[in-house]
């Protein structure tokens, strides 16, 4: 990851900036240059800014950045600026903001002062530089005056930064286009230069290319105007208000007039959640406050203790609209055909956009209020239906779901926190092999969590972060990530790269195991954190046995990570590594077995010496194979039979998935969709986050059907690593058809089947130059040469007793 740029720009900020500051501060940069008439020019560039950057050629906005890094990697952004060059007077500008320290978005690394990077050569038809722009004391910058901007104290949401305040009144309008008169703007001051690395000087920016693509950026429709009213100057805050009615939109909202000292608010609908910004665009209005509140769904007052009753999402009767809002006075500067325009510089989640407008003493005009829809450009190349038809609205969903939690990382979620985890990371990654086979964002948060690294040898369980937070098990989490990239793409060389880390995360556990071989109690600055369940809900998540001794789930996830870390060792060429983590991964599962397994209860407890089990010690008991063949069945069976066990929710869901499959009993998966189909009817249109918070409306771990139906229900596996052999082997269930495609790291593979006239007929179409091996749901095993062309026919197995195919 390291970048060997020789880099001739400096680092520059704002004349009057100081070194140090106690809030966040706007500064705005121009370059002007002139082109000839005749003759074609390019312009390519590399920018970057602590924190963040808006770029613009000529009034256009092209590019938003830089992506999320930390102190150790400072990412900077490849533009090609050449399309928006025209003959004479051009200007490159860019807004950047600093967030001092405790303000703005957790997510967003910053130093201790405010700078902005531009590297670019204009270059001639020749491709000849004829000019540079390279940011020195020829750039122009303004810093925004005292008041023009603010965050206000967050509240609602917990790690975004809370909602912006901005006067449009103490702005410099136009400042972006070539025609403004830039005359009094003060030189740009140069903060740091290019240093002379012969010594290891480090500046706080080490600078390397962003490792994915730009974000992708494109305007969105409201749905809806879902109800709003009208107050006039005379009613008072009071006073009776005019309904405005419902009507559909299916675009942007345009031209709402707004009478002197007149209160207009609308409710619109996205018609579903979607992550973007709003770009509200006004004519006339000086003073004037409008407000855009952001909101998931529509829901009932908070009972007494604040707990949150939402129903049916898009159903406003009874209900209000809550969330927390941007806030923008307006200049009073637009006018035809050339409006004022405010647009909020961080990225926003929402379904329902409250606009209230309150004018005064002059009249104004809301022009246009708009959608910009951001996130990672996630080229979906997979598909599925079925004969299940309810299926099908929880695929849609969960792609709805997973484009909201991508970004320039992984998000947990979009609306709340914009955080990456380990927990959610994993899956996501997963979701998005199986729909795109593209690993470039997995392949940044596997070096994300890497870069978190503490002297102890545990990872940060959120990262990028400015704010540390640990949470052991989640550091195993990465390391199954590092394994099920293998398995999808076959990279040595990245295992080779990730081996210390490894080694660092598996040392901390073992240097934690007590006298009966079991990894101890989780150090008190630390979250044991497992699962949102009902039973753990007064433990924040964790099993309350943690808190008196060992954690089983833990020690029982650390013995299944030993095992994938030793077929990693194994297969980049340390053998004895490998064999002495298998040795350890077996002392593990024996002493949970010797000191958590209960004989009585044919269960394994959540920790030795507590009557408290959950579904997650039965479910990481197979999975780390301290339960295996029939035992490891019926210790399932008796996991979904009995009630009185802690939950999985839908942050553990999958494992519940993998352990069924594991043990050849899939078929007991296909109720679980109960719990999604549920949420269809209530009209959620990205998946919740867990049933005891009642909080977040998007989260991606509830994506489950972008690795179940592809995985399972269609049946394509990697069979060897990178997919160098694929397998099929679906699993049908009360199913008698499904089709689809699966995304791999060698090719589409796209799978009919159905069952007809008590056979199960299986057509399968993928690379040609991949072997393949179907495995039918009756065991039939067959191999091919070339995955291309498949056509097997074999028999129907039964269902368990008291289940029938429709």
């Amino acid at each position: 990851m390291e970048d060997n740029r020789k880099w001739r720009a400096s680092w520059i900020w704002a004349a009057s900036g100081a070194e140090t500051q106690e809030d966040v501060e706007l500064v705005r940069f121009r370059r002007t240059f002139r082109l000839p008439e005749d003759g074609t020019y390019e312009l390519r560039a590399h920018v970057s800014a602590d924190s963040r950057y808006r770029l613009y050629v000529n009034g256009t906005p092209v590019s938003f950045g830089p992506a999320k890094g930390d102190a150790h990697s400072h990412y900077y952004d490849p533009v090609d600026l050449t399309p928006w060059l025209r003959p004479g007077r051009n200007v490159v500008a860019a807004l950047v903001v600093h967030y001092a320290e405790g303000k703005g978005p957790l997510s967003v690394w910053r130093s201790h002062r405010g700078a902005f990077l531009f590297e670019g050569d204009i270059r001639d038809g020749n491709g000849q530089p004829v000019g540079s722009l390279d940011s020195d004391a020829a750039w122009l910058a303004l810093r925004d005056a005292r008041g023009a901007f603010a965050l206000q104290k967050e509240t609602f949401t917990l790690f975004i930064g809370g909602g912006e305040s901005v006067d449009g009144r103490l702005l410099p309008h136009g400042w972006e286009r070539p025609d403004y008169d830039d005359a009094d703007w003060p030189e740009a001051v140069r903060v740091s230069g290019t240093h002379d690395r012969t010594y290891g000087q480090l500046t706080p920016w080490q600078l390397k290319e962003r490792p994915i693509p730009p974000m992708r950026d494109e305007e969105a429709a409201f749905a809806r105007i879902v109800r709003g009213y009208r107050r006039p100057s005379d009613a008072g805050a009071a006073g009776i208000a005019e309904p405005i009615e419902a009507a559909d939109l299916r675009g942007p909202l345009e031209s709402v007039a707004v009478a002197s000292r007149e209160t207009v608010r609308l409710e619109l609908d996205a018609g579903e959640l979607m992550s973007g910004t709003l770009r509200l665009e006004l004519e006339g209005g000086v003073g004037a406050v409008a407000r855009l509140l952001y909101s998931e769904c529509y829901e009932y007052p908070p009972g007494p203790n604040g707990e949150r009753n939402k129903g049916v999402r898009d159903d406003p009767e009874g209900k209000a609209l809550y969330g927390f809002e941007d806030v923008y006075v307006a200049g009073g500067v637009g006018e035809p055909g050339r409006p004022e325009a405010y647009e909020s510089f961080h990225r926003r989640a929402f379904r329902f956009v409250a606009l209230t407008v309150e004018a005064g003493e002059a009249p104004l005009v809301v022009r246009r209020l708009s959608i910009r829809r951001t996130g990672y450009p996630l080229d979906v190349k997979a598909s599925f239906s079925s004969s299940d038809a309810s299926l099908r609205p929880l695929w849609e969903i969960s792609l709805n779901t997973l484009r909201n939690c991508m970004h320039e990382t992984y998000e947990d979620t979009p609306y709340y926190e914009q955080m990456q985890y380990e927990l959610d990371t994993r899956l996501q990654a997963l979701f998005t092999y199986y729909v795109s086979a593209d690993d470039r964002l997995a392949r940044k948060a596997l070096y994300d969590f890497h870069s978190s690294l503490l002297p102890s040898g545990m990872l940060q369980s959120r990262y990028p972060s400015v704010s540390p937070q640990v949470i052991p098990g989640f550091a195993l989490f990465w390391l199954m990530m590092v394994h099920d990239h293998y398995r999808f793409f076959g990279d040595l060389d990245l295992v080779r790269f990730y081996r210390p880390t490894m080694d660092a995360v598996l040392g901390w556990f073992e240097n934690r195991r007590g006298a009966n071989g079991l990894v101890g109690v989780v150090p008190e600055a630390y979250w044991s954190f497992v699962d949102w369940t009902f039973e753990w809900k007064d433990n924040a998540g964790a099993p309350p046995a943690g808190r008196v001794g060992p954690n089983a789930i833990y020690n029982l996830m650390y013995a299944a990570s030993l095992d994938l870390a030793a077929e990693l060792n194994e297969r980049t060429g340390r053998r004895d590594t490998g064999a002495e983590y298998r040795e350890r991964a077996a002392s593990v599962r024996a002493a949970v077995r010797a000191h958590c397994y209960s004989a009585e209860r044919g269960l394994f407890r959540d920790g030795p010496g507590v009557e408290q089990y959950s579904q997650h010690a039965q479910i990481w008991a197979v999975l780390s194979g301290a339960a295996q063949g029939s035992e490891a069945a019926e210790l399932l069976r008796r996991t979904l039979a009995d009630g009185s066990l802690a939950k999985a929710s839908f942050a553990n869901t999958y494992y519940t998935f993998r352990a069924l499959s594991a043990v050849g009993a899939y078929e007991a998966s296909f109720p679980m969709w109960e719990e999604w189909r549920a949420q269809v009817d209530l009209h959620l249109t990205a998946w919740v986050e867990d049933p005891v918070s009642v909080r977040s409306d998007c989260h991606a771990w509830g994506a489950m059907p972008l690795h179940e139906f592809p995985a399972e229900l269609l049946g394509v596996k990697p069979r060897e690593p990178g997919f160098a052999a694929i397998e099929i082997s679906p699993k049908p269930g009360p199913l008698t058809s499904a089709e689809g495609v699966a995304a791999t790291a060698r090719g589409q593979v796209a799978v009919e089947w159905r069952i007809e006239d008590g056979e199960f007929i299986l057509r399968a179409d993928g690379p040609a130059d991949v072997p393949a091996v179907v495995i039918l749901p009756n065991g039939e095993t067959y191999s091919f040469a070339s995955a291309a062309g498949i056509a097997v026919r074999g028999s129907v197995p039964a269902l368990p007793t008291g289940r029938e195919r429709p």
